[in-house]
């Protein structure tokens, strides 16, 4: 079986080709590039480093949020486009998800974290020592409110992803229980995990059509957000000028 793997939820481009159990080939950048511009040359050049036609693989798995609203709808037009151009079915991985399937064999209680700006992040919890086992399905969550289930737990945490770095500070302050934060070769997104565990949920009957998939943001949008505050504060002028709005 082969698997085309695609993420693009941060910063972080990355494809892969899984066949059966060995990772064929993986393309991964790290850098402020849109990855509108970057993805499908990355496949292309894979392919042909592997001199295999794309209309080989059996299923794409693409990383399906939550992440970047931009970059998540990037990931999943590419992965609608080329399923329906080549009548393969896609397979919907968590990012989350995908992301603790990098710590194989982790004793620790593992914690990926987006950055989701102003102390939040995007998480779930995982263990994977013996087998893949999802404690708490993802979710977005105030980071301090995290950490203080993280303490109640009491087990040793490890954990990953580009809200790390930037809440490394809170982290230190406020962890009561032991943790190690993952190293650089595993703690960001990689397309060969999406890809490794998207064959699992293959082999489980967890694929869609290209035409059923749709990203998992989470959360509304910065600029929905924005609206509804905008919505808000204009009824409230209107209702402060003393104007009644009547529905027909």
């Amino acid at each position: 079986m082969k698997i085309l793997g695609i993420e693009s939820a941060s910063l972080v481009a990355s494809v892969a080709v899984v066949t059966d159990d060995t990772v064929m080939a993986e393309y991964t950048a790290n850098l402020k590039k849109t990855h509108s511009q970057t993805l499908l040359p990355m496949i292309d050049e894979m392919m042909r480093l592997l001199e295999m036609d794309i209309s080989e693989i059996d299923a794409i798995a693409v990383s399906g949020g939550p992440g970047s609203f931009t970059g998540l709808r990037i990931g999943s037009a590419t992965a609608k486009g080329l399923g329906l151009a080549l009548g393969k079915p896609l397979i919907h991985v968590p990012t989350m998800d995908a992301m603790a399937y990098c710590l194989y064999g982790s004793s620790s209680l593992i914690c990926p974290l987006l950055d989701a700006r102003r102390s939040q992040v995007y998480t779930g919890l995982y263990r994977f020592e013996n087998s893949f086992e999802v404690v708490k399905e993802q979710w977005a969550a105030d980071l301090h409110k995290l950490i203080e289930e993280l303490n109640a737990r009491g087990e040793k945490v490890i954990f990953l992803g580009d809200g790390v770095p930037v809440n490394q500070h809170i982290l230190e302050e406020e962890m009561k229980v032991p943790f190690q934060i993952a190293p650089a070769h595993v703690n960001r997104q990689r397309a060969a995990a999406v890809a490794s565990l998207g064959a699992v949920y293959y082999r489980q009957g967890r694929i869609e059509t290209a035409a059923e998939h749709k990203p998992d943001y989470l959360r509304k949008s910065q600029a929905e957000r924005e609206r509804e505050v905008a919505e808000r504060q204009g009824e409230l002028e209107k209702l402060a000028a003393g104007i009644v709005v009547v529905e027909h």
